[in-house]
């Protein structure tokens, strides 16, 4: 990508502005359409967001979505809608066993819900309080027992089984951090205690070592930052066997939507460890500093490797090695083409990876390391190109607000318009989140206010 170093916060304050109006007509017309429906709303078709039983790891993006819509605008419409879809909807997620999702479902919802309390941007209420702290709590411990333990270590495995590690979950075990700051632990055989933040970073730690590469020759095309959507494990005894991918075009390339969470997840844990710089949980993992080195290694290279694996604007294709960008040409040096022939893009891996980008560029800023303007340039020019057309939808018939995302390309999930031989015009509930998140943790920046993290304001003043 071409990197714009010229570009401040403040000249996305318009873009924002606009975003949030579009988003507000779309968000009311996505509640009407799916009232009463059963399922949650993952990609649109035709414009139109469908719910679908098979999938309910973005229901909290939507609840979630009003909530950050209330905290820009101030239309209490969205709290109360919010609020009330959070009480009717949210429960069965809070007890999820089946899935790796929590941090994306309940910090979304809860997570937020409980920030705006605690920001006093809504009004106090002892139960809601307590309300979002015990479905954190909950959450966080229900999350933990999704384990597999290895020979050191160990990860929360995905729905796919025990052997089955994803990179997706190195943002939603952010949920085990939280739940540890709320005084919260969970409870295996024999009445054994789990630390919620150790397993947090156990898992980090795994995600770290067995689904990012660094160039030191774990196989052929180990490249600097390249990430693997799926680690496999032999689960007898605990061996790594292979990378692989359920949604990318192999585990020997990049599907650049697990590359962007990845991205965004370890930035988040520097974050963390470095406002938290002190907890006794880090002795047993090997200390603060090999947790730092580790974590920033992993950020590094992920946000490296975006940086040289996307389109001029910034915007990713769906998989670095999809079979069709050999006939783009010099794809790289290029704007990003979503019409074209041949490979779709994903916008929804440019707004999780933009925040990663920032982030890190934050942190790295704070330790006065000279790279941290290249990160936030980064961030800054991918989050200008999303807050424009064609990426943000304008149109108010659209219920999507940040278009051509992709959501499964080998099993062909995604709607594939008259007249194109690609998906594209379509949207996703997690772009449209994360479009809203990355909207959000930018104004923070241009009003200058207190900096925007996922364990802000958690715990009360």
């Amino acid at each position: 990508m071409q990197i714009n170093y010229r570009l401040q916060a403040q000249d996305l304050s318009e873009p924002i502005d606009k975003l949030w109006s579009y988003s507000a007509d779309k968000l009311k017309n996505m509640n009407r359409h799916l009232r009463g429906n059963t399922g949650s709303p993952v990609v649109t078709v035709k414009g139109v967001y469908e719910p679908r039983s098979w999938t309910d790891w973005t229901q909290g993006f939507q609840y979630g979505s009003e909530l950050f819509q209330y905290n820009a605008t101030g239309d209490a419409f969205f709290l109360d809608l919010a609020i009330e879809n959070i009480k009717a909807e949210m429960t069965s997620h809070v007890s999820h066993f089946g899935v790796h999702d929590h941090g994306f479902n309940n910090l979304s919802t809860y997570g937020n819900l409980l920030r705006l309390l605690n920001e006093g941007k809504v009004t106090e209420a002892p139960w809601l309080r307590e309300y979002c702290q015990l479905a954190l709590k909950l959450s966080a411990s229900v999350q933990a027992q999704r384990w597999t333990q290895l020979p050191k270590g160990g990860y929360i495995y995905s729905f796919n089984g025990p052997h089955s590690l994803f990179v997706d979950t190195i943002r939603t075990v952010r949920i085990l951090n939280v739940g540890h700051l709320l005084g919260h632990c969970s409870s295996g055989e024999n009445d054994v205690k789990i630390n919620l933040l150790q397993r947090g970073l156990e898992h980090a730690l795994a995600t770290a070592k067995y689904s990012i590469y660094y160039g030191e020759g774990r196989d052929t095309y180990d490249v600097w930052g390249r990430t693997a959507h799926e680690a496999i494990f032999n689960v007898n005894d605990g061996n790594f066997r292979s990378p692989s991918t359920q949604q990318g075009y192999s585990g020997f390339s990049t599907w650049t939507r697990g590359l962007g969470w990845a991205m965004l997840g370890f930035a988040e844990q520097l974050e963390f460890l470095q406002k938290h710089d002190d907890l006794p949980e880090y002795e047993a993992l090997g200390g603060r500093a090999y947790l730092e080195e580790t974590f920033l290694k992993a950020a590094r290279a992920t946000c490296d490797f975006y940086i040289g694996h996307t389109a001029s604007d910034g915007i990713p294709y769906w998989d670095t090695g999809a079979p069709g960008l050999v006939h783009l040409g010099e794809w790289k040096d290029k704007p990003s083409d979503p019409f074209n022939d041949f490979e779709p893009i994903d916008s929804s891996a440019a707004a999780i990876g933009a925040q990663g980008l920032l982030r890190l560029g934050n942190y790295l800023s704070k330790i006065n390391d000279p790279d941290s303007d290249t990160y936030w340039a980064a961030g800054l020019t991918v989050a200008h190109t999303l807050f424009k057309e064609p990426y943000l939808s304008s149109d108010p018939s659209h219920q999507g607000l940040m278009l051509h995302s992709i959501y499964h390309r080998p099993n062909g999930w995604d709607h594939i318009p008259e007249n194109s031989r690609i998906p594209n015009g379509e949207a996703c509930m997690w772009g449209d989140y994360h479009a809203r998140e990355l909207a959000h943790y930018l104004q923070q920046i241009i009003d200058n206010n207190p900096y925007y993290t996922f364990f802000k304001d958690i715990i009360s003043a």
